[in-house]
């Protein structure tokens, strides 16, 4: 039997690989030597108490965790995919709660638990390229739930100057320990309540635009390159 099959009827196995995941993800932050770029709306939010949605590249979960306030709540949502529980458990060593299903497929329980949690005033994640890509696009599910939740989306990507970027489809970055590492924040995206197809459709590209701005940014800072993006759908 192969491993990855072995992990998956495991759950001895599942559990240890995530427990030791969430080590890496403190090796990594422990020895790394970390900045925040832009970071004040989120931290404007936290000490006021106000939700927001946090969005992020698949490409970059990993570090993702130690980003975040500790102390303030937040759920994410994460694929029913063998991929998306290992993430969830793994972030679940970090306070982290989940929310399975998509914004795309199949998500109306999943929506209607984050829409839940944002109008009780808690945060949420969401991977608006996920759980399959295409890479670095984003899907219109995320201003949807902006739209009838009516908080923002803040847009947050993480970079190191020693990684592996995987051969997936997301060419999922892998920091390294000893690094140097920055967490770079967009700017807020409002979406109005009354926002027609063509404000979704804005805002839609705002959020992509401005995921791949800062990962390029962030990429910059510690002089690595980044991933381009898969081709758009439709395009030639």
């Amino acid at each position: 039997m192969g491993l990855a099959k072995r992990i998956g009827k495991s759950e001895w196995l599942r559990g240890a690989l995530c427990w030791l995941g969430s080590l890496y993800i403190r090796l990594v932050h422990l020895t790394g030597r970390w900045s925040v770029v832009n970071g004040g709306h989120a931290q404007a939010l936290w000490d006021q108490g106000k939700p927001f949605i946090l969005a992020f590249w698949h490409g970059r979960i990993l570090m993702m965790p130690k980003s975040w306030r500790q102390s303030v709540p937040i759920h994410m949502l994460i694929s029913q995919h063998r991929d998306g529980q290992l993430i969830a458990r793994t972030v679940s060593h970090f306070g982290i709660e989940t929310v399975q299903g998509s914004t795309t497929r199949g998500g109306s329980a999943a929506l209607r638990a984050m829409l839940k949690f944002l109008k009780s005033g808690e945060c949420v994640g969401i991977t608006p390229d996920g759980p399959k890509g295409p890479r670095m696009r984003a899907s219109d599910g995320i201003v949807a739930v902006a739209r009838l939740a009516g908080v923002p989306i803040l847009p947050a990507t993480f970079a190191t100057s020693r990684r592996t970027l995987l051969g997936s489809w997301d060419r999922f970055a892998v920091a390294q320990p000893f690094s140097r590492g920055v967490f770079v924040w967009g700017d807020p995206i409002l979406v109005a309540k009354d926002a027609d197809e063509a404000a979704m459709e804005a805002a839609r590209r705002a959020v992509e635009d401005s995921l791949n701005a800062i990962t390029r940014d962030a990429d910059a800072r510690v002089g690595q390159t980044s991933p381009e993006p898969a081709a758009a759908e439709g395009a030639p």
